[in-house]
């Protein structure tokens, strides 16, 4: 092929014609891939935040393969490279076990701070946005770490990521009161929830699609699609997949999220007057809160666990982590050596199963 195409291109000098050069193809496949990452990146914005999240899981796959191509991110490309590992990286931001950078135990939600960060330096507008979203970011980094019981990785983050300056001082002087008091669902954390951070990042999201209209391959692939008649097709069939366990499932989490909207309009001057009720009263709202909370909670993730969980045989080397965390944190601290160890999708309960387990093995 190369042979006949050289033998064309010498034909053609020979009679005075020009000289067509195709372009070298580690050209073409670099603006292929710039195409493919841009459409992958579109992708991951509009299927944000869905409730069974199986396409953004499939477009996270998707865009961190091509990210992982680059020897190094092309400058016009950082916004959406550091946007994609952004969305990636807060979809699975209460998941501590998580770990996106080799060689480092940080959490899921403190890895997007860094991206956050990146992209602050990429655009000078839209200040205050960029301000809520990283006050959110650094607010729930601690707060899921209180959820998961870590009171004390809670302290030593609040240190770190709040600032000594007077702006800072309150909050981070309420925050360092709700650890010591181990209080996750107090009203402040209510009034920074990540489904506030979570509504924000999709506002971000809808105004960097606007300058992204432009995108080559969702033009043409709305033109075909056009062309051939899917648009009705397609709407069609997304009808079709709505069950009537969503429709349930929805008025259901319609009805949780008015019994907690008392608690998140609250502002954080009410939780003085909440210390201020007697404590019995206190422990039946802070009950019915935590409740509520854990119902939302299971509508939401009713798909995942419908499905059900599909048994997986436990490695040797995972057995190897689950003796070597048990002999640094000892027997009952599952949530720690699961955060600590290197697991294949494990869960605390598994942990603690499968050490019943080797214990009986051990005493055959």
């Amino acid at each position: 092929m190369a042979a006949a195409t050289g033998g064309a291109l010498r034909e053609g000098q020979g009679r005075g014609g020009p000289c067509v050069c195709s372009p070298p193809l580690a050209a073409v496949e670099a603006v292929a891939a710039d195409w493919m990452l841009e459409f992958a990146c579109s992708c991951l914005c509009r299927h944000f935040g869905d409730r069974s999240g199986a396409e953004f899981r499939r477009w996270s796959d998707v865009s961190q393969a091509l990210i992982n191509g680059f020897f190094k991110i092309p400058t016009h490309q950082k916004k959406t490279v550091y946007l994609c590992q952004l969305l990636i990286r807060i979809a699975k931001g209460k998941t501590l076990e998580l770990q996106f950078e080799n060689g480092q135990k940080i959490s899921p939600l403190e890895s997007a701070l860094a991206f956050w960060t990146l992209l602050e330096k990429e655009e000078i507008k839209l200040e205050k946005l960029h301000e809520d979203i990283r006050r959110l970011i650094q607010i729930q980094i601690v707060a899921v770490h209180m959820e998961n019981g870590y009171f004390k990785e809670a302290t030593e983050l609040l240190e770190r990521l709040f600032t000594d300056s007077e702006s800072d001082k309150p909050l981070r002087m309420k925050l360092a009161t709700i650890i010591k008091n181990k209080d996750p669902y107090v009203p402040l954390l209510q009034s920074f929830s990540y489904s506030l951070l979570m509504s924000k990042i999709k506002f971000y999201i809808e105004l960097f699609m606007k300058e992204k209209e432009t995108d080559f391959l969702i033009q043409e692939a709305t033109k075909y699609a056009e062309s051939k008649g899917l648009e009705a097709t397609t709407l069609q069939n997304k009808s079709m997949n709505v069950s009537e366990n969503d429709e349930s499932n929805l008025v259901t989490k319609q009805r949780l999220v008015k019994e907690q909207q008392y608690i998140t309009n609250q502002s954080p001057g009410d939780i003085k007057k909440s210390t201020e009720r007697p404590y019995s009263e206190q422990k039946h709202t802070g009950s019915r809160v935590l409740q509520s909370l854990n119902n939302l909670q299971n509508v939401e993730n009713h798909e995942v666990s419908a499905c059900g969980r599909r048994r997986q045989r436990w490695t040797y080397k995972e057995d190897l982590e689950l003796k070597s965390g048990v002999k640094m944190f000892g027997v009952g601290n599952w949530a720690k050596i699961l955060a600590h160890g290197n697991f294949d999708n494990r869960t605390s309960v598994m942990l603690k199963d499968r050490w019943r387990t080797l214990c009986r093995i051990d005493l055959a």
